[in-house]
């Protein structure tokens, strides 16, 4: 609705400019005198007041102006002030007491001195407890023996028959040898030396010497039927206290009362 009324006001205009560009261009022409024809056309050719135009659009948004100065820095504020403190408040009312605990028990007193057996006779005191012993250094014991056969010969058609002697060439003190089973027992546990040396006669038929501990042969040495000499070997075992060592032969072994032909020896090398 605004456009149509918009519309017809400027129609109006439009149509009184072109009445007033007829009036002017068809009137009577002036007179350059105050005469009738100056009074006619002024009269005839002034029309009404016209309708004012619609306004015009606003422009574009003219350049940004420049930045103004900077105001001038305002007054700086007073400080405040830290007020004095205040007076100490009255002291609290002293609670209630409070229920009691129940501690810790305390430690164990030190054991009182025994006292004196009842009797009719008087107790003596007891006297002081003695060192202890020295225990025997084991490192130092030695141990060692050679055991020789003095009877002639001996024959076995068992393999575990043990091999007697019947003279102890050297036996230490602390050596335990058994003459009668040929056989030594360990006292002192450690590494130990073994050696043996069994004669063979010729028409003997064969000999087999076994060195035994404890049921196990670690040394086996034989001779054939027609051979003869010396069977001999030696080993180094590491014995515990009561393990046994000793000789099995199987065959026959010589001797003799004045020549010593069979021989075992053994010595500890060193101890644990």
């Amino acid at each position: 609705m605004k456009i149509c009324v918009a519309t017809i006001l400027s129609i109006a205009l439009l149509l009184g400019n072109s009445v007033k560009l007829r009036a002017s261009v068809t009137g009577p022409v002036p007179s350059d005198g105050d005469g009738p024809a100056s009074q006619v056309c002024q009269q005839c050719c002034q029309g009404p007041a016209a309708i004012p135009g619609i306004p015009g659009l606003p422009g574009p948004v003219g350049p940004m102006g420049p930045y103004g100065l900077p105001g001038s820095k305002g007054d700086a504020g007073q400080k405040g002030y830290i007020g004095p403190m205040g007076e100490r408040g009255a002291p609290g009312n002293t609670g209630s007491k409070g229920d009691d605990g129940i501690g810790l028990p305390g430690k164990i007193g030190p054991r009182g001195l025994p006292g004196f057996v009842g009797g009719t006779g008087e107790t003596g005191v007891k006297g002081q407890k003695g060192e202890p012993g020295e225990t025997p250094d084991e490192s130092k014991q030695r141990v060692a023996f050679t055991v020789l056969r003095t009877s002639h010969s001996d024959t076995s058609t068992s393999q575990d028959t043990r091999l007697p002697f019947q003279q102890a060439e050297t036996l230490l003190p602390g050596t335990s040898f058994d003459l009668e089973t040929g056989t030594f027992t360990c006292s002192v546990p450690g590494t130990y030396v073994f050696t043996f040396s069994v004669l063979k006669y010729t028409n003997s038929g064969s000999l087999t010497i076994n060195l035994v501990k404890d049921n196990y042969k670690a040394i086996t040495t034989h001779g054939e039927p027609n051979q003869r000499g010396q069977l001999s070997g030696s080993a180094v075992l590491v014995l515990q206290q009561g393990d046994t060592v000793y000789l099995t032969m199987h065959g026959r072994a010589y001797s003799g009362t004045t020549y010593h032909y069979t021989s075992f020896s053994g010595f500890l090398l060193f101890s644990e």
